[in-house]
């Protein structure tokens, strides 16, 4: 029932706080109370990325590594794993960057009216002689063979200058 949803945003919540007693006890709480290790497993995936994300880009790892041993072996011996998850995460830093990142850019999205900003021509792919007769990936830089950072644009005309990273929700 609720206490599914309640235990859950309690054990989210402990994470996101950094008090890895609490953490481990809405674990241990939800699974002594038979909740499927592998939902538990999901969640903390997705929380590596929304709170963790790149101030530690090894929790993604530790998540998806702890969701399929916890599919190979099942409770109870996956009960450890997600105990070592959950408090790796507790103690974890946090950052939610690229959380409000993608959030400005699907707002961006959102809001656009009319037909979206096409492509621009030098990011386009020409696997044929009429697209490279049109231009497609005309001027385009390739980085590699470069040994500094190339001054090329990647967003569509009507985007440039936006830099979704540093926008904040008005």
């Amino acid at each position: 029932g609720e206490e599914h949803y309640n235990c859950i945003s309690a054990l989210h919540k402990s994470m996101r706080g950094s008090d890895e007693n609490a953490s481990l006890y809405w674990l241990a709480r939800m699974l002594e109370g038979g909740e499927d290790p592998l939902y538990v497993a999901r969640r903390l995936v997705r929380f590596a990325s929304e709170d963790i994300g790149l101030a530690d880009p090894l929790a993604l790892t530790q998540a998806v590594a702890a969701y399929q041993g916890c599919h190979f072996i099942g409770m109870p011996e996956c009960e450890v794993i997600l105990a070592q998850c959950v408090v790796y995460f507790a103690r974890a830093p946090k950052s939610i960057e690229v959380y409000k990142a993608y959030s400005n850019v699907k707002e961006c999205l959102r809001m656009h009216t009319g037909p979206l900003p096409p492509v621009p021509l030098h990011l386009r792919n020409a696997p044929t002689k009429l697209m490279k007769n049109l231009g497609y990936g005309k001027g385009y830089k390739y980085n590699p063979m470069y040994k500094e950072p190339v001054d090329q644009d990647y967003l569509p005309e009507e985007l440039k200058g936006r830099d979704f990273f540093k926008e904040e929700k008005t």
